[in-house]
């Protein structure tokens, strides 16, 4: 369900404000599983952005659409101590 006070716009706009900075990822993966990890944002294209988490372990980036972020499955803060 779309939340009717937020449109892509701010979301894009909230992204960008974020952009190589350090912030808290949580994402609902479904069936009561949630995957919260902490990265940078690295990366914003046109209809998507990309995070490459602070795991040492984990090589690569993972990338969410907007849409994401606007329908609430996928949750974007800044990092504890970075506001």
């Amino acid at each position: 369900m779309i939340k009717p006070k937020s449109d892509i716009a701010r979301v894009k706009q909230m992204i960008a404000e974020c952009f190589r900075k350090q912030v808290d990822v949580t994402v609902n993966l479904g069936r009561n599983k949630v995957l919260r990890f902490c990265g940078e944002l690295s990366g914003i294209y046109p209809a998507l952005f990309t995070v490459r988490p602070n795991d040492k372990d984990f090589l690569g980036k993972t990338s969410y659409s907007y849409a994401e972020v606007l329908c609430g499955n996928v949750k974007i803060k800044p990092a504890k101590g970075m506001e």
